[in-house]
């Protein structure tokens, strides 16, 4: 539809009140200014039609076949994913055990009371700002998280032979340390347990080192299979990059002994391999902040070097806060000055620098001799009612006469038990009772309760009866 075109009166009206040849050529001046304005206006228009068809086949050409159109769907995540498919159930008895998150004896999330106490203390003071932090992070956070792992009588923080940044949680941590390693380091081969949480592998093939397995798991015994992981890595080439769980391996639960991780300390030392420990459970696991750093420490009272990446997602459950640290201790205070200064060149066009929040609620907490007494309070009794959940599930597996030795669930330690299930019966318990966990047959032991261990315990004694 065309625009209207507005015309002055005086041009429109039939009525001139001048005669004559003045009369004349105002007629004249009148119809050119007529003429004018309705060219202006179909040249408007023309143009606007213009960028109407322009537009169109701009737009449409961008719907039709998109730059991007060739990008396959990606498949979920299998830890996740295990969580999407959860929330599209719409059965009332549904049971979700595949992500590592802590749950209540009610199911509910649990935001930890000396957290609470501490958020509210940064909040009331007016003092604080939002400006950036330096590239390693918040410093009294490193300094007290290296003293947390290693322990405030280390003879490395003492020396100052360690260098501490915080980073992006446990997955944060081991990827900086892991492009690092690709820079600086003469070895580019990383060996990793057999098996071992799902992102291991991802994040060092990803920073560009070659990934290699080493035994960990008996599938028969559901437990350690120690000879197997001595062979492996007495085969690893010297200088090798060897990942180590410092406690509650994910996803079996299966820990060495101190006896054996002496042993393993020592092939690794004897072989010039460098330990890199990944410490997501400290406290989590036993309760004890320094049994679960134990192995860590063992490492470091040699002289030795070692990395360890540390994560305060689960020990004070800043899951979303995404708060970790990853310490490198070096054999003299020069060398971890010079590795310090190399970290920050990783760190600035990863994310520039580490975000404030989180950081500041765990400095908070580590500084405050009161509010780390209360932190120890409340992980015990999350470990604790794990380890409860561990005893009820095996006793009620036994009163139901399931086939099979299940004394692994109480032997395994931490967040997670490796059940021993089969996909075939992890799609069947997802069937036929709604209980989700990833295929491998891992699940996580903070997801359970008193009231749904028993529906846990029905399917597992199903599903190993049926189908074998």
């Amino acid at each position: 539809m065309k625009p209207e075109t507005s015309v002055p009166a005086a041009v429109a009206s039939p009525e001139i009140s001048s005669s004559g040849g003045g009369a004349a050529a105002a007629r004249r001046r009148l119809a050119a200014l007529t003429r004018h304005l309705q060219d202006s206006s179909s040249a408007a228009e023309s143009e606007d039609d213009r960028r109407n068809v322009l537009h169109a086949s701009v737009t449409s050409g961008f719907d039709a076949d998109s730059v991007f159109a060739h990008v396959a769907r990606a498949p979920e995540d299998p830890i996740l994913g295990v969580t999407v498919a959860y929330n599209r159930d719409p059965s009332p008895v549904k049971l979700n055990l595949g992500v590592g998150a802590y749950r209540t004896e009610e199911g509910k999330p649990l935001v930890l009371n000396v957290v609470r106490r501490a958020e509210q203390q940064l909040v009331n003071d007016r003092s604080r700002v939002k400006e950036y932090l330096p590239i390693t992070g918040l410093a009294e956070f490193n300094k007290l998280s290296a003293k947390l792992i290693l322990g405030a009588d280390s003879s490395a923080i003492r020396d100052n032979r360690v260098t501490t940044v915080q980073c992006l949680s446990g997955t944060g941590s081991l990827r900086v340390g892991a492009e690092f390693l690709a820079r600086h380091y003469h070895q580019r081969t990383v060996y990793i347990p057999q098996p071992t949480w799902g992102n291991h592998p991802k994040v060092f093939t990803l920073a560009g080192l070659s990934v290699k397995y080493y035994c960990y798991y008996d599938p028969v015994t559901r437990g350690l299979n120690f000879q197997g992981l001595l062979e492996d890595l007495g085969s690893a080439p010297s200088g090798a990059i060897v990942l180590l769980h410092a406690c509650a391996h994910n996803p079996t639960g299966v820990d060495p002994t101190l006896q054996q991780w002496d042993q393993i300390r020592h092939l690794i030392r004897s072989k010039s391999l460098l330990p890199f420990f990944d410490s997501a459970y400290q406290g989590f696991a036993s309760g004890s902040l320094d049994a679960d750093a134990g192995s860590v420490r063992m490492f470091v009272a040699d002289g030795g070097e070692c990395i360890v990446a540390q994560s305060y997602a689960k020990n004070m459950g800043l899951y979303g806060e995404r708060v970790g640290a990853l310490s490198i201790v070096c054999r003299t205070a020069d060398v971890a000055s010079r590795v310090e200064s190399q970290l920050k060149l990783v760190i600035r066009p990863m994310y520039s620098n580490p975000p404030l929040h989180g950081a500041s609620i765990v400095a908070t907490i580590l500084r405050d001799s009161n509010m780390f007494h209360e932190w120890t309070i409340e992980l015990k009794a999350m470990a604790d009612r794990i380890i409860s959940m561990r005893q009820k599930l095996f006793e009620a597996l036994r009163a139901r006469g399931t086939p099979g030795d299940w004394s692994h669930i109480i032997k395994q330690i931490g967040m997670f038990t490796f059940t021993g299930l089969n996909s075939e019966q992890v799609s069947f318990m997802t069937r036929e009772f709604h209980i989700y966990m990833t295929s491998d047959g891992r699940i996580s032991m903070a997801g359970l309760s008193s009231k749904t261990v028993p529906h846990l315990a029905d399917a597992i004694h199903t599903a190993v009866t049926r189908i074998r």
